[in-house]
């Protein structure tokens, strides 16, 4: 052992030995934070690692080798990555509420463990948390994302067994009910309270397009002025931006560019249409349009997506063809050759039924006698 001293004046603790027929070098620590005696004490330890065969410092290397793969591997890093992952398949919005809700739920209290030590009960604890909240749904979607973080450190070879899948069924849920809808009778009463509602002009016109299109409050809050073609008269949702992963065409009636041609001089210098008071480029937030409502009276009766709801039960009510208003609300189509044959098909049928649909709702504004839209 001795003590190197450099021509800047740093002295280090350095070890000279053989192992393996080949000569090697130790260092013990930097003078004086490590003393005369911790150095001794180091290379006595060495030494007796060496006397069995143990080379102290590719014992070294190995263990901090081993542990930047450790941290590596923490449940944080691997949820990151599957995110990373699954952005291809997810809009932009839904990949945010994931991120938000593992590092508000998960993160503190696994966050930084190796996934391959986190137990089923360490899970389970995370979840109880929630669960003591009341935030049953919530709840329910900690576990399920949590899961899906192991599942892809199963795939790609991390782990070896899923301890949330030992989960199923631990967790209290809670009856799934649909979103509060109005009814056709509900409505003339809804669109008067709506024209008298003293709240932001943008949230206003923002429930008055949603009414007029029906698409799912998250597509209406991306909205950009971009997507809006006014000489085919249609809005075009691109695949990234709708939950099916398909581009969505909703056709305009006369009444929803009335309500674009309001709101433009509001935020047509934006790329957004409905740009939130609190920072410029970003949107209206989820909560925006349910406030509004409440505020209105139907914080229990209806809900901003209950819009869909609506117009799917009057249409169907009314004689439109199944298939044309479900095409129009973008649900599912789980034959493959069908979606693909129906994403423009029923387009005439669709820009007839929203222009009328426009119409009926003005009939209700107007306290008139109710307009039969039945498709002749």
């Amino acid at each position: 052992m001795y003590l190197l001293v450099t021509p800047s004046g740093a002295k280090y603790w350095r070890l000279k030995y053989r192992i393996h027929g080949k000569e090697k070098t130790m260092a013990l620590g930097v003078y004086p934070r490590v003393s005369l005696a911790q150095a001794r004490d180091e290379r006595d330890m060495a030494k007796k690692k060496i006397r069995v065969g143990i080379d102290p410092v590719a014992e070294r290397k190995e263990k901090k080798r081993l542990k930047e793969i450790e941290s590596a591997n923490t449940f944080e890093t691997v949820a990151q990555e599957w995110i990373e992952q699954q952005r291809r398949q997810w809009t932009p919005d839904h990949a945010q509420r994931v991120m938000e809700s593992l590092e508000h739920e998960v993160f503190p209290a696994i966050g930084k463990k190796p996934i391959t030590d986190i137990t089923a009960q360490e899970v389970l604890a995370v979840v109880r948390k929630v669960e003591r909240r009341g935030a049953l749904d919530v709840a329910s979607r900690v576990l399920q994302r949590t899961g899906s973080v192991f599942r892809y450190a199963v795939q790609t070879g991390r782990i070896e067994i899923n301890p949330a899948t030992e989960l199923r069924g631990a967790i209290k849920t809670r009856k799934v009910r649909h979103q509060p809808a109005l009814k056709a009778a509900d409505l003339p009463i809804f669109l008067q309270s709506l024209d008298h509602y003293e709240g932001d002009p943008i949230t206003i016109l923002a429930l008055r397009l949603l009414m007029l299109t029906f698409v799912r409050p998250g597509e209406l809050r991306g909205a950009r002025w971009t997507e809006f073609d006014m000489e085919k008269i249609e809005w075009r949702i691109p695949e990234a931006r709708m939950k099916m992963r398909h581009e969505h065409i909703v056709p305009l009636s006369r009444q929803a560019l009335q309500v674009l041609s309001e709101l433009r001089p509001l935020t047509g210098h934006h790329e957004l249409l409905f740009t939130s008071r609190n920072g410029e480029g970003k949107s209206i937030s989820e909560n925006t349009l349910t406030y509004a409502m409440y505020r209105m009276g139907y914080h229990s009766r209806a809900t901003a997506h209950g819009f869909r709801a609506t117009a799917s039960t009057i249409l169907n009510e009314q004689g439109w063809r199944p298939d044309v208003i479900e095409r129009q609300l973008a649900h599912s189509e789980k034959n493959k050759v069908r979606a693909a044959y129906h994403r423009a098909e029923y387009l005439d049928d669709r820009r007839r039924m929203m222009q009328t649909w426009a119409d009926y709702l003005d009939s209700m504004r107007s306290g008139a006698n109710v307009v039969n839209i039945k498709r002749a």
